[in-house]
């Protein structure tokens, strides 16, 4: 117990003295617009050199702050969520390794070591989703893991790639490679490889799955570290992706996922879906916002809503931890009179997400989509961005209405604990941060106002939408609406909606179940038909019968040997006179 006590404390120490350092540092090279590259010579043999190159700029150094800190209250949550856990100890140095993987991913100017953060962050997020080890969790965990593999692959082939640049540091080579036929290949691959670490679609189907792994990781995959790290690798060869057929490509796709996932968490009933689904559609605007050239803005709205989606994640599983284990949204209600700091918490974490003004949301959120109505986009991508941003509204409306409202609606009451205090600390000190986040990292990213000119209908628009969108899941949460929703008659649209259009079906089932089957038939005919009577299997049997027969024979008595000698000594006789 004591070294368990020492690994959380120890950690936390480390994480928040690093997120400090790291801050400062980001701050001062943002000010200065320094960058620093290190570079460490591994290996030197017979003229081959080995170097880890490690890039310093304000981007890394300020993404890292945030990553080291929310690492920090989660690990500081976690002590007091996870108290019951015999493998606390493991526990934490998994979300450790994770940090760690995150860390490496983020630091590295080539793409080599980008692949080993990569690939730590996949295998780590393996171990974390199957921690609960029952099948669901390791149905999620491999549904995690092979999705991810794919966009491993491409990264893989975009190393292959840049082969032809004589380095892999892809840092040096992002203006040269604009004028080069090699450019497009390499702006797919790294596309694809975002795509899938990002959940878009078709790769959607992993992120609500990973809801297995226990709350607070949720809280950091969502947040800061797994899920963001296509939209940072994005940024960072945002230069490559201007104008070309892959950013086109990546802005349908991204809107689409945007789309689907706010209207999705509408129909959804389970607390972390729901929390899932709208980090899936946040993750769409980032990736949109990147393929239209704006990559300060969406690095801007990551860090924003890293802060308040990690707050969410925690409030759901303090609410999680006092409704004894029920995810269930039908089962809470009237948690504002049992829970109120929790609640408290959700609620400015909910206000956030939803663009409240002068929360950490706000100033990306609304920028967002005021630079969207200035630019030359077509009416679908518009429609997207502003439908999307209602739907947001409306399911978190509908969220509030079902679970902080009302009257309790278990059969049975119990009393709840809202006074744990390290769940207190750690909740606190992120609300803190989502009051005040947006507007410190807006004063720092953009320091120079920029001029948005807009007539006053689109300038209202943001406000006038998410209006809508809020009395919208106001009157569909309502009890009676929801019992016609559940009614045959359109059953079939809200299994299309509420299952993300039926993409884990398609993209798990839909793409395994012929393969399967096949192999099936093939292993039947094959393996254990033609080739196993004739080969091995038949050779066994035809040798087993031979060996049994000769057996009988040596078995039996003396009559037999002895006609069986006559027999081979007349033989031999008549041989021999011949």
């Amino acid at each position: 117990m004591l070294w368990m006590l020492s690994v959380c404390s120890i950690s936390l120490v480390f994480l928040g003295v690093s997120s400090m350092t790291c801050l400062w540092f980001g701050v001062l090279y943002l000010m200065q617009d320094y960058t620093l590259f290190l570079e460490w010579e591994v290996l030197n043999l017979q003229g081959v050199h080995v170097v880890m190159t490690v890039l310093l700029d304000w981007m890394a150094l300020i993404f890292m702050s945030l990553v080291l800190l929310i690492s920090s209250l989660v690990i500081f949550y976690s002590h007091e969520y996870m108290a019951g856990d015999y493998n606390m100890n493991r526990f934490i140095l998994l979300v450790l390794m994770f940090v760690l993987s995150m860390m490496l991913l983020i630091i590295s100017p080539n793409l080599i070591s980008i692949l080993l953060g990569w690939d730590g962050l996949g295998l780590v997020s393996y171990c974390l989703v199957i921690y609960y080890q029952n099948v669901k969790s390791y149905n999620a965990g491999m549904l995690t893991a092979l999705s991810n593999r794919v966009g491993d692959v491409a990264l893989l082939m975009a190393i292959a790639w840049m082969l032809n640049f004589g380095g892999y540091n892809y840092i040096y080579y992002l203006e040269i490679m604009k004028s080069t036929p090699e450019m497009e290949i390499i702006g797919w691959l790294v596309v694809l490889a975002a795509m899938t670490k990002s959940a878009q679609i078709p790769f959607s189907a992993w992120l609500p799955a990973a809801m297995a792994a226990p709350t607070p990781v949720s809280a950091l995959v969502h947040s800061s570290t797994l899920v963001t790290a296509g939209v940072y690798l994005l940024i960072r060869f945002s230069p490559l992706l201007e104008g070309t057929p892959a950013a086109k490509f990546l802005l349908l796709v991204a809107g689409l996922t945007m789309f689907m996932a706010g209207l999705g968490a509408n129909f959804e009933f389970d607390l972390k879906k729901i929390i899932a689904l709208s980090t899936l559609s946040q993750l769409g605007l980032m990736m949109s916002v990147l393929s239209m050239g704006m990559a300060k803005l969406a690095y801007f709205h990551l860090l924003a809503h890293a802060l308040f989606k990690a707050l969410l994640f925690m409030c759901a599983g303090a609410v999680i931890h006092n409704m004894k284990d029920s995810q269930d949204i039908r089962n809470m209600g009237s948690l504002v009179f049992q829970m109120p700091y929790t609640v408290g918490c959700m609620s400015v974490a909910n206000l956030a997400l939803c663009g409240m003004p002068f929360l950490a949301g706000f100033y990306s959120k609304d920028l967002i989509l005021e630079m969207v109505g200035m630019s030359p986009s077509s009416l679908l991508v518009f429609f997207l961005y502003f439908v999307s941003t209602g739907l947001t509204v409306c399911y978190t409306a509908r969220l509030i209405y079902y679970s902080l409202t009302g009257s309790p609606n278990l059969s049975t009451c119990h009393p709840m604990n809202d006074e744990s205090y390290n769940m207190f600390m750690g909740m606190g000190g992120l609300m803190t941060m989502s009051v005040c986040g947006g507007s410190i990292l807006g004063w720092w990213l953009f320091p120079a106002p920029v001029m948005i000119c807009l007539p006053w209908v689109l300038k209202l628009l943001a406000l006038l939408v998410s209006l809508f969108g809020a009395w919208i899941g106001l009157e569909a949460a309502k009890f009676s609406i929801g019992m016609k929703n559940k009614s045959l008659a359109s059953l079939g649209v809200i299994n299309f909606v509420g299952s993300m259009w039926f993409m884990p079906l398609l993209f798990t089932l839909g793409v395994s179940h012929s393969p399967l089957v096949k192999s099936h038939q093939v292993g039947l005919s094959g393996d254990q038909g033609w080739s196993e009577f004739l080969g091995a299997q038949g050779l066994y049997v035809g040798i087993l019968g031979a060996s049994k027969g000769a057996q009988e024979l040596q078995q039996n008595d003396l009559k037999i040997y002895l006609t069986g000698f006559v027999m081979w000594f007349t033989l031999l006789l008549m041989f021999l006179l011949i």
